[in-house]
């Protein structure tokens, strides 16, 4: 199961996945033509599309069960999809405040909760994978004093991951954390307009480039092989040198 399947790194990961023969719930807020391209080379009998609006709270236990009830099983759950509000410190109350409900309930609660539905599932089905998607900003800051709320969310959901990893090994529960940087999505390409651009924003990066989507698919698609157990609860960084840890 993959949330966030319409644009971006969710979208090359359905691709992904499909490709490598799994059977993909395709998870879309609004966009279904996007998650629907996504999965459109996946046989019918491999796929589902599931639309749930992440900013309504409970919207992600209601998410779990549709998908859950189309096979009885889930063996995998890539928590993708996100938001990236801007929550400047100089914004009004107002604005601030909708800004933080926006970016704690899409990025942090709902996927919480899902996550607290998959590790139930996959306790009492004998153990599954869990993969987040966090961010070099929930370890360095983001460089950007606009996106507060975003870099804290992400440091949120990497720290229940890793929690998730240490208390849940023993019943089979592998939890992995991707941390790209800047990767090449039309997310990032707005949020470059605050720094200059794409090409400014591609200078300041040790390979002249942000990360194709496509790599990032590929590692999850690792991930959610299964082959590497002891990996679990590590954080992955993708960012092609630019932060070395």
């Amino acid at each position: 199961m993959l949330t966030g399947a319409s644009r971006g790194i969710g979208a090359a990961t359905a691709r992904a996945l499909g490709a490598a023969g799994a059977h993909v719930v395709a998870h879309y807020g609004s966009y279904r033509d996007g998650a629907a391209e996504a999965v459109a080379d996946v046989p019918a009998e491999r796929k589902l599309l599931v639309e749930a609006n992440l900013a309504a709270p409970g919207s992600a236990r209601s998410l779990w069960r549709e998908a859950l009830g189309w096979r009885g099983r889930i063996d995998v759950l890539v928590a993708n999809a996100a938001v990236m509000p801007s929550t400047p410190l100089d914004a009004s109350d107002e604005d601030w405040d909708r800004a933080w409900d926006e970016v704690l309930r899409v990025n942090v609660l709902e996927p919480a909760s899902l996550m607290r539905e998959a590790v139930r599932h996959f306790v009492s089905s004998g153990g599954g994978s869990l993969i987040t998607l966090s961010s070099w900003a929930a370890q360095r800051g983001s460089a950007i004093a606009q996106l507060t709320g975003y870099a804290a969310s992400k440091a949120a959901i990497r720290n229940l991951t890793q929690t998730i990893a240490r208390n849940y090994a023993g019943d089979n529960v592998l939890a992995y954390v991707v941390a790209p940087g800047i990767v090449r999505t039309r997310m990032s390409e707005i949020s470059a307009l605050s720094r200059g651009g794409v090409e400014a924003v591609n200078a300041a990066l040790a390979l002249g480039e942000m990360v194709p989507p496509e790599e990032v698919a590929r590692l999850i698609v690792f991930l959610a092989g299964g082959d590497c157990r002891h990996l679990t609860g590590s954080t992955i960084d993708v960012n092609g040198a630019t932060y070395i840890r």
